[in-house]
């Protein structure tokens, strides 16, 4: 059954309401109006004019002089035949060898041997593997794939990281299409396949998505959570459309997800002893069903002390597993108002941001969604309500692009998180027959103006934004330790973008890395709450956020005007508080659990 919606406009100062039907046809729950959305770029450059001058932030693409040159391989270039081909996958930014720079992880997937359905075979050598990139310190990377043994091939889709055995170096944990790999990272620059080892599933044919490392019952070690997108099986697929959900716009595309069997989400205890145990069912994970999850993300949403689970579901109501504290969970997404949009409809959940717009101490989120649609923006009310606000905050632009990697980071440092996503759509046939649907698409930056409306300044942000690229995963850090937020995205059967963040204002900043000594090592779940001049900013340590992707796991806050931080409180997994109080900024501090009158200066 068709379904009506109104939405919201906006470009430049003009609101134009829009009504039109919803059709859950391909991989979309998405609103078709092809008279009155206006081209996204377009927009874009009326917009950005308004604050061209005073925006401080202009992004430069590096990656082929940084050593990021490695192209990525998923799936059929000008066709997709099979929505296995479609998704692409995540991108991390993690110290995986402690020497206080962030490196580079770029997952990569396969192809089909032409007309058949039998994943490609490459002659030894010639195999496309997920890229680890050493940070050089000088600007640019160094490829350590082969040395660091990530040797695992196929189609990859998200990446996590997290401290699982406490020793102090970041562990992977990546999903595929078949066979998800657990990767421990030994200390020497190594990385080693404990898959098997560690108790998890292994031969199995099903297609992970999201996953996040999570202390859930708060005993000091990460246990794993993984999605599953849905259940596919290339040799019986049907062909591009051949059937009711493989058509776009009339146009005959690959099939799905609509109309494809669902699976099981998945819950793995840490024992303590490098093993994990199967708790999907008595936790009460396995009892969602009947979703396309994607992008999952941990953290306490509803301020009880415990670590929840957020997964944005592609054509379905999101789920927001509540941790009920006692080992089970509950889905509240619908009580806590981030299943649907603000109309009541689902959508087309692809990624998610975390981060508090607002600066009063809560921690919203954001997320993407697919062509002629909008982000949601889902402002945290407190107690575990939330409210989507994008339209009246100014997101309210139907696009066509689809939306995909996400981020809230302070771009220009003023204590207010700013707004990034990356674009691309899924059917590269639509743009031979509807150009107004290009393949490829913009970066797209939005300003936070007051903490209530943003303002979208892609036009007036450098070079690299409006750059059409079809791209998936972004990961955000400062690779090169200036004190401003870069990005790392993964472009689809391209080389990766990374995305230098050239600011040049007055602000201040401040990195913060936390080391858990009860809580996890990594201190992922960790809540912290920065008050500088007047204002309270929230972010959260995360394993996973954006579009399968891991983000740097030291904080960055934007101070504006101070150069100190009034207070730093932070809110770790073990439920624990502590507070450390006049923090010069300028550099990133390390604080440690139980100590909050001791501070580790790095830089």
């Amino acid at each position: 059954m068709a379904l009506t919606r109104s939405i919201c406009i906006a470009a430049a100062t003009m609101l134009v309401p829009v009504v039109s039907n919803q059709q859950p046809i391909g991989q979309q729950q998405s609103i078709a109006n092809q008279q009155s959305i206006s081209n996204l770029q377009s927009i874009s450059n009326q917009q950005s004019a308004i604050s061209n001058e005073k925006w401080p932030v202009s992004f430069v693409d590096v990656a082929d002089r940084a050593g990021l040159r490695e192209p990525t391989t998923y799936g059929g270039i000008d066709r997709k035949r099979f929505i296995i081909e479609t998704n692409g996958a995540g991108v991390a930014l993690l110290d995986y060898d402690n020497d206080g720079w962030i490196d580079a992880l770029v997952l990569n997937g396969t192809r089909l041997k032409d007309g058949t359905r039998e994943a490609e075979t490459y002659a030894p050598g010639r195999a496309p593997l997920s890229r680890l990139y050493r940070n050089n310190r000088d600007g640019t990377f160094s490829d350590v794939t082969s040395r660091a043994g990530l040797t695992a091939v196929g189609w990859a889709s998200s990446v996590c990281a997290g401290d699982y055995d406490n020793d102090g170096w970041l562990d992977l944990f990546i999903t595929y299409y078949g066979q998800n790999v657990l990767y421990r990272n030994r200390g020497d620059g190594r990385f080693e396949d404990v898959t098997k080892r560690a108790g998890l599933p292994t031969g199995g044919t099903r297609w992970g998505s999201g996953c996040s490392f999570v202390d859930y019952d708060r005993d000091g070690r990460l246990d794993l959570f993984v999605a599953n997108y849905l259940r596919f099986d290339l040799a019986t697929a049907a062909e591009v459309g051949n059937g009711p959900n493989c058509l776009w716009k009339g146009v005959p595309v690959n099939c799905g997800p609509r109309g494809l069997p669902t699976d099981t989400n998945l819950l793995f205890h840490n024992e303590g002893n490098g093993t994990f145990a199967d708790v999907s069912a008595k936790s009460g994970i396995a009892r969602v069903t009947n979703r396309y999850p994607m992008t999952a993300t941990a953290a306490d949403f509803d301020g009880d002390g415990w670590i929840d689970i957020y997964v944005a579901c592609d054509s379905t109501a999101s789920i927001l597993y509540r941790n009920n504290g006692d080992g089970t969970f509950s889905d509240t997404a619908v009580e806590s108002g981030i299943a649907y949009s603000e109309n009541g409809t689902q959508q087309a959940g692809m990624g998610v941001a975390i981060g508090d717009y607002n600066a009063d101490g809560l921690v919203d989120l954001l997320k993407t969604h697919f062509a002629d649609d909008i982000p949601a923006l889902y402002r945290n009310l407190g107690k575990g309500i939330f409210e989507d606000v994008a339209a009246a905050a100014g997101l309210g632009v139907l696009n066509r692009h689809v939306e995909w990697g996400a981020g809230m980071p302070d771009l220009d440092n003023d204590g207010r998180p700013d707004i990034v996503y990356v674009t691309g759509n899924v059917y590269p046939e639509v743009e031979r027959v509807l150009r107004q649907y290009p393949h490829r698409g913009p970066r797209v930056v939005f300003r936070n103006m007051d903490g209530v409306r943003f303002e979208d300044v892609t036009g007036a942000s450098g070079p690299a934004p409006l750059a059409a690229h079809s791209s998936r995963g972004a990961a955000f850090g400062d690779f090169d330790n200036d004190g401003d937020v870069d990005i790392l995205v993964f472009n689809m059967n391209e080389p990766p973008s990374l995305l230098r963040n050239d600011y040049t204002g007055p602000n201040h900043w401040i990195a913060v890395k936390l080391a858990g000594t009860t809580s996890n090592r990594a201190a992922l779940g960790a809540t912290v709450r920065l008050t500088a001049g007047g204002r309270t900013q929230a972010q959260v340590v995360l394993s996973q956020s954006s579009y399968y992707s891991h983000d740097d796991l030291r904080l960055h806050f934007g101070l504006g005007s101070s150069t100190a931080a009034d207070a730093i409180e932070i809110r770790w997994p073990s439920g624990r508080i502590d507070t450390v109080k006049n923090v010069r900024g300028g550099r990133l501090v390390t604080l440690r659990e139980g100590a909050s009158d001791s501070i580790d200066n790095q830089r």
